[in-house]
């Protein structure tokens, strides 16, 4: 870039107990860029990012601001020169409003009170200046993720701030919240705010970065500019090795269905009917495919599958066992598996190690158990071998599930429900929130676990997903399945489909 740097880190080391995470690391922003960080879960992006907004102090090296040396022990300091942070997991308060999560420690008042209308001016002043429309009374609860994600780019906005890191921004958002954001990005950018874009997903960055940085184990590999990368290029920096970005699988040979939903209603929390009379099969050796815009029923759906909540009414079949309303241990002993769509939430229990993690649906059974006693030695080797075996960086079998990057908390879910040999696998959001070699290795697996015979439904909300690793595709719209595809056909008809445009089964 022409300007002169705005932001350099120069050197930067951070260790953590048996882990190097950033190991001299050289990284500089200009005034008005949007600079991608871009690297596999675990590569040392998050910490390095962490570091610069106050929250870890690093070991080696150097943060320069406008030129000058800064030292920045806490968010505060960070805010304090203008640097914004939003985290993949978002920091808001849910029963308060939009406006009172925003202005949040720096408040208008009345006397010793809130101004609560004023504060509502503000926030809508800055929701207008800068196009990011909210509504300034609305609970968190109740808006939508992409919203949420709108509320915090604007908490940093309000503070002044003039950086703005974004960390792995489009991890829960649906591809029209993703489109969203990424014409906020370009107004921001318009203004003369400088984003650093945290990523490990190569057709974001060549859509919105100007210059991509490539971190891998912790080290700097290149800074390139978006002109002339690729994604195969920026895969084979990233992971180091040439990376498969198509699913490479034989065709399908189904069995017997493994599992039958058959009619099933299910009853939101609203009370409302989110998944309307459904009715489907998967065969063993074959991958269904859901596709669907988010909040048509998918995951009510999934969730009365696997135990986590009872059908109104319906009936479901696990390997030729009736299922219905039963429990999630229940349902798993049937010969269920699930890889669930959230993984902090229902996948791990974040204060156990990885160990328990492993173990936690058998702890009960021989071997991780004889009467009630847990047999740790025998739980540490079985983590040893899944760990390795899935590729699982960042810790061992003593490391609680907290301190994993969310990649890495997911190759521990997958490596644990595939590692159980289910018969039926249900499949949610799988590679949500991780990088280009780990869906390498992931879809891999699940292709592997259908040519061994296994039954597999895929929820993802990632239509190459959906159309790359399904046999056939199911579309779900407004709670009803409303069309049956091969998986030869186009992104556009299933589109069309997804938004409600076609009510007839296709194949």
């Amino acid at each position: 870039m022409a300007d002169a740097p705005l932001l350099e880190l120069k050197g930067i080391t951070k260790r953590f107990p048996g882990v190097v995470a950033n190991d001299d690391v050289n990284f500089e922003l200009a005034p008005g860029e949007v600079h991608a960080l871009l690297g596999e879960n675990g590569a040392g992006k998050s910490t390095l990012m962490n570091i610069l907004y106050g929250l870890y102090h690093p070991d080696e090296g150097e943060i320069r601001l406008h030129g000058k040396a800064a030292r920045i022990s806490s968010p505060r300091e960070a805010i304090d020169l203008g640097i914004g942070m939003v985290h993949q997991h978002f920091m808001l308060i849910p029963v308060m409003t939009v406006a009172e999560n925003i202005v949040l420690a720096s408040e208008p008042k009345r006397g010793p009170f809130l101004n609560l209308d004023e504060a509502e001016e503000r926030v809508a002043d800055i929701s207008k200046r800068f196009g990011l429309t909210v509504n300034p009374g609305a609970r968190v609860e109740s808006i939508s993720v992409g919203q949420q994600q709108r509320v915090e780019i604007l908490k940093a906005l309000y503070r002044g701030a003039e950086i703005l890191i974004l960390d792995e921004p489009t991890a829960v958002l649906t591809p029209q919240e993703a489109s969203e954001l990424f014409e906020v990005i370009g107004s921001l950018k318009e203004q003369g705010k400088s984003i650093i874009f945290i990523t490990h997903k190569l057709n974001e960055v060549l859509e919105i970065a100007d210059r991509i940085t490539v971190l891998r184990r912790g080290k700097t590999i290149d800074t390139v500019p978006r002109a002339g990368a690729t994604e195969e290029s920026l895969a084979r920096l990233m992971v180091g090795r040439e990376v498969l970005l198509r699913v490479d699988k034989p065709p399908a040979s189904p069995g017997k269905a493994l599992l039958q939903v058959e009619d099933v209603r299910v009853i939101d929390e609203r009370g409302l009917e989110a998944v309307r009379e459904v009715s489907l099969q998967v065969r063993a050796g074959e991958i269904v495919g859901i596709a669907g815009v988010d909040g048509n029923g998918q995951t009510e759906l999934v969730d009365a599958v696997t135990g986590l909540r009872k059908p109104a009414s319906g009936r479901i079949v696990v390997a030729g066992e009736d299922v219905t309303g039963d429990s999630c241990r229940e349902c798993f002993d049937a010969g269920l598996g699930h890889i669930p769509e959230d993984r902090q939430l229902r996948g791990l229990i974040l204060d156990f190690t990885l160990a328990e993690n492993i173990v936690i649906h058998d702890f009960r059974d021989e071997p991780s158990s004889t009467f009630g006693w847990l047999h740790p030695r025998f739980m540490l080797s079985r983590a040893r071998e899944w760990l390795k075996a899935f590729d699982v960086r960042g810790g061992g079998p003593d490391t609680l599930a907290a301190a994993l990057s969310g990649g890495n908390q997911q190759k521990v879910v997958v490596a644990r429900e595939i590692g159980r040999e289910p018969r039926v696998l249900v499949a949610a959001q799988p590679t949500r929130g991780i990088d280009v070699g780990a869906i390498e290795f992931i879809h891999r697996r699940l292709v592997e676990e259908r040519d061994e015979g296994k039954a597999i439904l895929l929820v993802s909300f990632e239509l190459d997903e959906v159309l790359s690793l399904s046999d056939r595709i199911l579309v779900m719209y407004e709670g009803e399945i409303v069309g049956e595809y091969a998986p030869d056909v186009t992104p556009e008809e299933l589109g069309i489909a997804m938004t409600g445009g076609g009510r007839e089964k296709a194949a």
